[in-house]
Order: C-alpha cells, then sequence, then structure tokens
C-alpha cells in the first residue's frame, strides 16, 4: 500500500509560518553530514552579524530517495538543513551541510539521502555565522513530494526560455507570472530545458511597446551589459530570483535544469571565436562558457559528481519511481561547430552529443526499467534553427536524408528500434512558441526507427518567435502549433504568448498525457499516450 504523508497539508500556511519559527541548533560539534532529532530551540540572533538568505531556496535533481537542496548566504557561513514529514516540524531531522564561502559566490548545497518515499517532505534552510557561531540567520522554507515506490500518478510541467529578448521582472505586470501559474498546479518537479538565463541579453529600464504603452523592467548593473566576467554570469541568475514568483516556485518545485545556448552566448559552440560583435571584449566563447558553466552550477539546484574525466556532467537521468525515467541532455558541451551540416559520414564536425554521452544514453535507455522514458533535449529534433544564412543550429539542416548531426541523431533512433527500446518521448523548448510532433517513419527520408512524439513549450517570459519549419528527414508531422504563420516576432509576456507543457501518467492505465497551456494556465493542446505493450 502506498505510504501517505503523516499530516493533511496546507502547504500556503506552512510557508507563510515556518519562516517565522526557530530553526535552532542543538551543538556545534556535530560532525557534517550528522542527523539528530529535537526539538528546535530558538535561534540566537544579532542582526548586523545574523546571516541572511535574500535569494530563498531551491530543491532539484529529485529522484528515487534523495534531492538537492540549494540556497545562498549573504556572508560565509555554514548551510545546515532541517527536515520533517510533519509541518510542525516536531520531529525534524537535522544535516550540516558545506560552508557558503566567497569562491562560490556564497552560494550552497546539500544532498539529502535516504527519504522516505511517497512523502510531502517540508525543509528549512538555516545558516550558521561562521564568525560568530552562535548567530544563525532566520529559516527558509521550503516543500517537495518524493516518488514512490508503488504506482502513483506522476504529474510534472517543462518550459525554458526565462528573461530573454530584453523582457524582464516587470513589478506593472505582475513579475514573471508563468512562474506562478505553473506552481498552482503543484507539480511534482520541473524541467527546465535550458535558457535558464540570457547572458546575451541586457535588460533595459523600459521599453516602449506597439501601442505607445511603457513596458519598464527592473534592471541591475550585471543586466545592463552582455555577461562576460562570472560575477556578471552570476548577476544573471541573481536577477532572475529578484522576482518573487520564482522564489516562491522554487521553494515548492523541485527543478531539473539543462542548459542551452544563452547561458553564455546566442548559438555558441567550443571553440569559437567571436566577430562582428562589439559589445564583447572577451572574443574566446570557451572562456566565456567557462565563466558561464560555474555560474550555472552554482545558481541551479544541480547534482552532479567530480572526477577526473568529466567534472560537471550536464547530461544525467533519473528515475521517478516505476513509470518513469528522465533523462537530460547535454547539447553544448561536446558540439562540433555550426556548419551547413551536410556531411555524409560522423565525424567530429557532426557531434552533437558526441559518442561519450551517445554511449551513455544507450546504455540508460536499455538498462531502463521504467514505464516510460523521457528524453530531455534542450533542443528540437526536427525544426530547422538556423544559425546565420548558411549554417544550422540544431539536428536539422533541411530537407532530405540524414546528413550532418542527423547522422549522430539516426543512428540513436535505430539503436532504440533495434533494441525494443519502448515509450519514449522527447521534451524540448528553445524556439519560443509551443508545439507537438508526430515523428512517422511512413512519412520519412530515413526510416530505420519506431514513430515517436516531440512535445515543444516555451518560453517562460521572453519573446514569442516561429513557427519554425520542419525538416521532412524524420518525417515529423505536426498536430499542434500555438504561433500561426505570420504572427509578429518577439511578442512581449503582455501579450500572454508563454507557453509550458505539463505531463501526467495516470497510474492505474499508464497512459501518458500530454498538454500545452499557454500564461494563464489554459489548455490549448492534449492528447493521450497509450503504452507500448
Amino acid at each position: 500500500m502506498e505510504s501517505k504523508p503523516l499530516l493533511k497539508l496546507n502547504r500556503r500556511q506552512f510557508l507563510l509560518t515556518s519562516a517565522l519559527t526557530g530553526g535552532g541548533i542543538i551543538a556545534h560539534n556535530l560532525v557534517s553530514q550528522s542527523r539528530v532529532f529535537a526539538q528546535a530551540p530558538a535561534i540566537i540572533t544579532s542582526e548586523k552579524m545574523r546571516p541572511g538568505i535574500p535569494y530563498g531556496v531551491a530543491c532539484g535533481d529529485i529522484s528515487n530517495d534523495s534531492v538537492l537542496i540549494w540556497s545562498r548566504s549573504d556572508r560565509p557561513a555554514r548551510m545546515i538543513v532541517e527536515y520533517s514529514t510533519n509541518e510542525s516540524f516536531r520531529r525534524v531531522q537535522r544535516v550540516f551541510g558545506p560552508n557558503a564561502l566567497e569562491d562560490s559566490d556564497f552560494t550552497a548545497k546539500l544532498n539529502l539521502e535516504n527519504l522516505p518515499p511517497g512523502q510531502q517532505i517540508f525543509y528549512r534552510v538555516i545558516f550558521q555565522n561562521l564568525s560568530e557561531p552562535n548567530i544563525y540567520s532566520a529559516p527558509v522554507a521550503g516543500t517537495f513530494r518524493t516518488p514512490a515506490k508503488q504506482r502513483r500518478d506522476i504529474f510534472f510541467a517543462w518550459s525554458g526560455d526565462t528573461a530573454g529578448q530584453g523582457w524582464g521582472i516587470n513589478p506593472d505586470f505582475g513579475g514573471m507570472k508563468i512562474y506562478e501559474t505553473i506552481r498552482k498546479l503543484n507539480p511534482d518537479f520541473f524541467i527546465h530545458s535550458g535558457d535558464n538565463i540570457y547572458a546575451d541579453g541586457p535588460i533595459q529600464s523600459q521599453v516602449t511597446l506597439d501601442d505607445g504603452t511603457i513596458w519598464k523592467n527592473i534592471t541591475t548593473p550585471e543586466k545592463s551589459k552582455v555577461a562576460e566576467t562570472l560575477t556578471e554570469f552570476r548577476g544573471n541568475y541573481i536577477y532572475n530570483l529578484l522576482d518573487e514568483n520564482i522564489r516562491r516556485f522554487n521553494a515548492e518545485v523541485p527543478i531539473l535544469a539543462q542548459w542551452d545556448d544563452h547561458e553564455v552566448r546566442n548559438n555558441w559552440y567550443p571553440g569559437q571565436i567571436i566577430q562582428n560583435d562589439d559589445r564583447y571584449t572577451v572574443k574566446d566563447v570557451s572562456l566565456l562558457a567557462q565563466r558561464a558553466r560555474q555560474a550555472f552550477l552554482e545558481y541551479m539546484p544541480i547534482r552532479y559528481k567530480n572526477d577526473k574525466t568529466d567534472k560537471a556532467k550536464i547530461y544525467r537521468s533519473f528515475s521517478y519511481g516505476p513509470l518513469l525515467d528522465i533523462f537530460m541532455l547535454d547539447e553544448r558541451t561536446y558540439r562540433g561547430s555550426n556548419t551547413e551540416n551536410r556531411q555524409t559520414i560522423q565525424s567530429q564536425d557532426t557531434e552533437f552529443l558526441a559518442s561519450k554521452q551517445i554511449r551513455w544514453l544507450k546504455k540508460q535507455l536499455q538498462q531502463s526499467k521504467a514505464t516510460w522514458k523521457v528524453i530531455a533535449s534542450d533542443m528540437p529534433l526536427g525544426l530547422v534553427v538556423p544559425d546565420g544564412s548558411t549554417n544550422f543550429e540544431a539536428w536539422a539542416n533541411g530537407d532530405g536524408p540524414a546528413l550532418g548531426r542527423e547522422l549522430e541523431l539516426a543512428d540513436l533512433l535505430r539503436f532504440i528500434k533495434r533494441n525494443y527500446i519502448k515509450n519514449v518521448v522527447w521534451l524540448t523548448a528553445d524556439v519560443h512558441y509551443a508545439a507537438a510532433h508526430y515523428y512517422d517513419p511512413a512519412k520519412a527520408q530515413f526510416t530505420d526507427f519506431k514513430p515517436f512524439w516531440e512535445f515543444v513549450a516555451g518560453p517562460l517570459n521572453s519573446g514569442t518567435f516561429g513557427p519554425n519549419k520542419l525538416d521532412n528527414t524524420f518525417g515529423p508531422q505536426v498536430k499542434f502549433v500555438s504561433i500561426p504563420p505570420g504572427t509578429k516576432a518577439n511578442r512581449p509576456p503582455s501579450e500572454g504568448l508563454q507557453f509550458f507543457g505539463t505531463v501526467k501518467i495516470n497510474s492505474y492505465t499508464n497512459v501518458m498525457t500530454v498538454a500545452l497551456l499557454n500564461l494563464k494556465g489554459e489548455t490549448l493542446y492534449s492528447v493521450d499516450l497509450p503504452p507500448e505493450k
């Protein structure tokens, strides 16, 4: 029988009241990662020395029995996390975490392990002043649900593209309202499909709209120019955290994050040298990417292993109970340069995921015992995304047989078919509109694959574009598109053309229902996908 939360949950009351309760620390000689049960005594305070938590808390990389907790102090401090299945924290586990220091911009992360299955977990983050160990921050609270061991309905959301094209935090509009729309749906988790920031997109204080009205942005020095320094990349993430919708969302919805191009620069690839863009004094994109990657790993609730071969893998997988496995791809770190993408044989120039990541994905898919396998791709498969007049940014290169980067995708799709891997669905963002595509080998140029679905959703708070041309190589059929052809480009969020997707897996029928929704949370399209037997 499925386990239940200990108490009837009142999330809103919990999040409002627990931030005012004492977090408490029992003793200072407990070793890091030790756990104890206790009633929490009051925090000793001194306002001048008390650490602050200016950007709230977040959790992410949630899997069957673990989750990563993230927060940031305003000074050197030790991170402490208390958590419980009881919203009143009558029985609490306390975990001492790492120090938040200047070299990580005072961010800190703690992995909670061996969590009880099928439970609502309430947590709060406290920072202990390193120079005055008796002084602690006020606690900041969050909550999440752990996956159940038994079959239970799963409900999650995805989208991408935050604060792009100059559309930032507009208090008069209500900030980045789509995050609040998604939060109210109470998803188990959220996949951010990339473009978490727009490091190449400065935010100006105001933009004049077509009707003469003014869109007013909150601005910061780090968002007033393209990001080049580590401080400026960090400032892009801090900018988003100024939005109360995002902070409230982060406290309640676990995030599975991947990156795309705008975390560094539009359409970037390793080894690129910036030309014809006087905004940049740093021309080496690989140097920019190194700084951008550090900021991404510091500010997103992402877990990674430190090893000598690949210290920060952004590609990774998650199990969420017996019904679902999620595979997060990295389509930036290992790609070759953007070219005309018409090569007839695979080489370093045609790499997109690259051989190491492809081998990992094949192995993970083959070993998966989950009913559904969701591949989170930061770029769409069949949509043509140009880079200049002759080069291409994504997999697709125009109609015809598989060429260039498409050879890598063809090999992967062939592997899925020949190894009888069932129920694979692709989720993506990037193109700033929502769409549903069905890939049909009967209508394709390359035919050695099983039919599958790809769903596109976004943006979250950016300009709207599209629709893009479809490449017929893998036979995609448009089942839905949210933007009619001829729609004027770069529409502001105030026009409502912001989109996200949701996925529900029914624990009784195993049917996956995928929906595409707008800024108001209205369902624009929905389809039921029965599992392959």
